[in-house]
């Protein structure tokens, strides 16, 4: 629990208003009152919420947006912005500030926490591409701070956004099944994502309700960038796929640069469908069919569901919302669906 002006006070032997002026770095304090209370400050780690200093409504109207990957992943990745153009869009709309929290090195994740959860600046928080076993959650949930997570979380207490991830995978490898494939090969997301889990499990539902046997050899893990796609095709091919489902276009593109590193064409060899529909997807040849999740609205949505708590009676909003959007199956040349590519030009 955060510690209060009251406490401070207490333990530097002050009065509540004297920290109060300190903590404001007002002028009119003994210096040696003034260290007094800045030792206690050190060493309980208390951090005065600036919303509260200077808004007498408690709200700074800032939303941050926290992603727990490395700031390269970002600039690299398509998908997040086109997250963060639908979280902009909403909160720009409700006239609310966005900031947004990276960091460049493992060390610089825990800094990072630290500051969103003990600042005191943030309404609210937005997390997005986050893992089962990722600390910030419970932190949120303890301290009360208002979030939502791009991505279904298992604790019922969480609010979420997320698209239906189990679905659209299903209903990519039951394409693949229609168009004749048995040998059909999947590369996963990491399985400590749910999101990953879910598209695996797509997978598996797909093959068992055509009673298609499901073989390990067909199962690779990478993790979301175009040179795993690479290196979990060629663990693929040894066990001979016609096709493969790729749980990201990313690495679908890596897969597509594996194949033909084989010798092997595209679909007529192997058939391949993507995730996403990120804007690589129709601009590589063959174009890439791929399930279309949309990451916009994903951004747009979770924004509005913050949004919404927030201006909540006492910012509660009621039951955990629990949002799954639709997906869509995009089809186009690499699963062999369409005979004839397009030439370039036109």
């Amino acid at each position: 629990m955060a510690l209060t002006l009251e406490q401070i006070a207490k333990q530097a032997g002050v009065s509540r208003s004297t920290v109060s002026r300190v903590v404001n770095d007002h002028c009119s304090v003994r210096t040696e009152v003034r260290e007094r209370v800045l030792q206690v400050v050190r060493e309980t780690g208390y951090q005065p919420h600036a919303a509260a200093r200077s808004l007498v409504t408690r709200r700074s109207q800032i939303i941050g947006v926290v992603i727990p990957e490395a700031v390269t992943t970002l600039f690299i990745d398509p998908f997040f912005p086109l997250l963060l153009a639908g979280v902009t869009e909403t909160c720009n709309a409700h006239r609310y500030h966005l900031m947004l929290s990276l960091f460049d090195r493992p060390a610089g994740q825990e800094e990072m926490y630290q500051h969103v959860l003990g600042s005191g600046y943030l309404d609210g928080v937005i997390v997005a591409s986050f893992r089962l076993d990722e600390p910030l959650i419970p932190d949120l949930l303890e301290k009360g701070i208002p979030f939502v997570i791009v991505g279904h979380h298992p604790d019922k207490r969480v609010n979420y956004v997320d698209a239906d991830n189990v679905g659209g995978a299903r209903m990519a490898v039951e394409h693949l099944i229609r168009l004749g494939h048995r040998r059909i090969g999947i590369i996963a997301g990491p399985q400590n994502m749910p999101g990953s889990q879910d598209r695996l499990l797509g997978y598996h539902q797909a093959l068992d309700a055509h009673r298609v046997p499901v073989e390990q050899a067909l199962v690779a893990e990478g993790d979301f960038t175009e040179s795993s796609g690479v290196t979990c095709t060629q663990q693929l091919l040894p066990a001979a796929p016609t096709a493969i489902f790729v749980a990201n276009d990313a690495m679908a593109v890596g897969a597509l640069r594996a194949l033909r590193r084989a010798g092997l064409q595209v679909p007529q060899d192997v058939a391949l469908i993507g995730y996403d529909d990120v804007p690589i997807a129709a601009a590589v040849e063959p174009a890439l069919t791929t399930v279309r999740q949309p990451i916009t609205r994903l951004g747009s949505m979770a924004a509005e569901v913050l949004i919404g708590i927030l201006n909540s009676p006492n910012g509660a909003g009621g039951p955990p919302h629990k949002v799954i959007l639709p997906t869509e199956l995009v089809v186009r040349y690499s699963c062999g669906a369409l005979r004839e590519s397009p030439s370039r030009g036109q």
